[in-house]
């Protein structure tokens, strides 16, 4: 008899459970993946070498990010005919969740010199590509997924 009610106790939670979930005062969406965009401006001629250096050491970097689970996606756009003063390429950046960015510097340390080396070898690497290049802006958005 106890196995009987308690079937029906579930079989009705199990049919209420559409309703709850429809609640008209909840929020109309979830929590989905997190998205950096990264504005770039290239300085006058040196569009194709930025470009050759983010198809080879930034993407190696994008690809172990993806392998050690903290990056889903990558990708580079290019801005058709942008304006002066406006960037013209993109770096976009797909994370799972928040939670990636909450990791310990210790961790995030050692994820980051197992990729591109010492802080140092990284700190001068970044001031060449600052030869290059000129970071405009970065904006982290978190995706709606709607109800």
């Amino acid at each position: 008899m106890r196995t009987i009610t308690f079937a029906c106790a579930v079989a009705g939670l199990v049919a209420a459970t559409p309703l709850l979930a429809a609640d008209p005062e909840g929020p109309a969406y979830n929590n989905g993946h997190v998205v950096t965009v990264t504005q770039i401006q290239t300085k006058d001629g040196r569009t194709d070498d930025y470009l050759r250096w983010l198809a080879g050491p930034w993407k190696q970097q994008e690809e172990a990010l993806k392998k050690a689970g903290v990056l889903v996606s990558y990708q580079v756009l290019l801005a058709t005919d942008a304006r002066a003063g406006e960037p013209d390429v993109f770096l976009v950046q797909e994370y799972p969740n928040m939670a990636v960015f909450d990791r310990s510097t210790d961790s995030q340390y050692a994820l980051q010199k197992s990729i591109a080396g010492s802080l140092v070898e990284s700190n001068k690497q970044q001031v060449a590509r600052g030869e290059i290049r000129t970071v405009m802006g970065y904006l982290m958005m978190r995706e709606a997924i709607l109800k």
